[in-house]
C-alpha cells in the first residue's frame, strides 16, 4: 500500500491519513491574540461631505476607542464611504496608536488637565465606589485604560473628537510616584505622604 492515503473529504493526501493543518488566510496566531486582548468602543459616526468639482462626496468618518483595561489605550479614525470599513480603519488606526498611561488603584495617580485645541478635561483622582464621574467620550477613554474610580469636567469644547483627544492627552501626561521619587532624588513614602515638619527642619 502507498504510504500516501488520499482524504477524500478534502481531496488532499497526506501520509498517516490525516488532515494537515489547514493553512491560515488571517494573520499570525499570536498577533491575533494581540488584538483580541483590546476592546473596541465606537464615540462617533459622523456623516461628512466634500466639495468637489462635479458636486459633493459623501463619506463616513468614525472615532474608535481601544484599551485592555490594564494601563493601554489607544483612538483612532476612519473614512470610507460605508460604515464597516470605516470601522475597521478607525479601530486598525487605534490599535496601532496605543499608549501606556499610569493607573495606580484603579483611579489616576494625580490631577491633571488634558487639552486639545478648545477642549479642556480636567481629570482628578478619586476613591473606591466613586465610579467614573464624566460623559461619554471621556468615559470611553478613561475605563478602557483600567480607571474605575475619577472625577472629570469639561472646561472647554463639547466637541466629540476634541474631549476625547483632551482626555487622553490628560492620561498621557500623568507620572507615575516612582518617576517623581527619581526626577527629585527623594523616597517613594516623601513622594505619596509629603515631609515631616521634624524631617523639613
Amino acid at each position: 500500500m502507498s504510504e500516501e492515503i488520499k482524504n477524500e473529504r478534502n481531496g488532499r493526501s497526506s501520509r498517516d491519513g490525516r488532515r494537515g493543518p489547514r493553512p491560515s488566510r488571517n494573520a499570525p496566531v499570536e498577533k491575533q491574540v494581540e488584538d483580541n486582548e483590546f476592546e473596541e468602543r465606537i464615540i462617533e459616526i459622523r456623516r461628512v461631505t466634500k466639495v468637489v468639482a462635479g458636486g459633493k462626496n459623501l463619506s463616513f468618518r468614525v472615532v474608535a476607542i481601544v484599551g485592555n483595561r490594564e494601563g493601554k489605550v489607544g483612538m483612532g479614525i476612519g473614512s470610507a464611504r460605508e460604515v464597516p470599513i470605516a470601522i475597521r480603519k478607525a479601530v486598525l488606526e487605534a490599535k496601532k496608536n496605543v499608549v501606556e498611561v499610569s493607573v495606580r488603584n484603579e483611579t489616576i495617580p494625580h490631577e491633571t488637565l488634558g487639552r486639545q485645541d478648545s477642549a479642556k478635561i480636567m481629570l482628578k483622582p478619586a476613591g473606591p465606589g466613586t465610579g467614573i464621574i464624566a460623559n461619554s467620550p471621556v468615559r470611553a477613554v478613561v475605563e478602557l485604560a483600567g480607571v474605575k474610580n475619577i472625577l472629570t469636567k469639561s472646561l472647554g469644547s463639547c466637541n466629540t473628537l476634541n474631549m476625547a483627544r483632551a482626555a487622553l492627552n490628560g492620561l498621557m501626561s500623568l507620572r507615575a510616584p516612582q518617576e517623581f521619587a527619581k526626577l527629585r532624588d527623594i523616597s517613594l513614602k516623601t513622594v505619596i505622604h509629603g515631609i515631616d515638619e521634624e524631617d523639613g527642619q
